[in-house]
């Protein structure tokens, strides 16, 4: 929206979203909607894949990096439209069973989940709540909380590793004012999500993924033909 560079557009949206989901997690923490355990294992199990996504991403052009990220859309929410379908409506999350094959998923998962944050730069969010709900059997208001501690995690080692690149260069007055409103709007969500039953707030999620993988195709692929 704004003409900023693919690449410089990434490194500033970690920023953006890592200090966004920190303020986040602690109010959705005191609504009880965070499992500050299991966030914080799922993020650090990240950290190898977030770091090798920014190395990976600075050899990609900016119109393939926002194409992938459009079809990544795209997938996320056709599994998510057949998690709904198969569970039926009325029917909640449960948590999956550990052992070691589930260890293996959810390392897997995590990895998947910070290679995605590195690379597209979108702190993983729309990645790390459908992870959580398939993966650990999160109900989406926990999930939603949850992932704010899995984001900031990722972020910062994504950020890290961009830094000492120096892919720094970035419009701080600019990164000051999306924060900000980033910010505003996270606590307006969290006040929210108490309030909408989860089966809606999966519903309005994965229409919200259609709706930004279709704008960022419609804006990226006809540069590529």
């Amino acid at each position: 929206l704004l003409g900023q560079p693919p690449h410089q557009a990434t490194t500033a949206s970690l920023l953006v979203v890592g200090i966004a989901a920190v303020v986040g997690a602690i109010a959705h923490g005191r609504a009880g909607r965070v499992r500050l355990k299991a966030g914080a294992v799922f993020g650090g199990l990240g950290i190898a894949g977030s770091c090798a996504g920014s190395r990976a991403s600075a050899a990609v052009p900016g119109d393939v990096l926002l194409a992938g990220f459009g079809v990544l859309m795209l997938a996320v929410a056709a599994v998510m439209i057949a998690r709904r379908s198969e569970q039926g409506p009325g029917r909640r999350g449960t948590a999956r069973r550990a052992g070691p094959r589930h260890a293996m998923v959810v390392a897997a998962a995590a990895t998947g989940v910070g290679l995605i944050t590195g690379f597209f730069g979108v702190g993983g969010g729309f990645v790390v709540v459908p992870a959580l709900v398939l993966v650990l059997g999160f109900d989406m208001p926990t999930a939603a909380g949850t992932s704010l501690v899995v984001i900031a995690v990722n972020s910062a080692a994504a950020l890290a590793v961009r830094a000492g690149h120096g892919s720094l260069a970035l419009d701080w007055p600019l990164i000051g004012v999306f924060t900000g409103a980033a910010v505003t709007g996270v606590l307006a969500g969290g006040g929210l999500a108490g309030r909408i039953s989860p089966q809606r707030l999966s519903a309005a999620f994965t229409v919200l993924i259609i709706i930004v993988a279709g704008y960022t195709l419609a804006r990226s692929l006809p540069r590529l033909a």
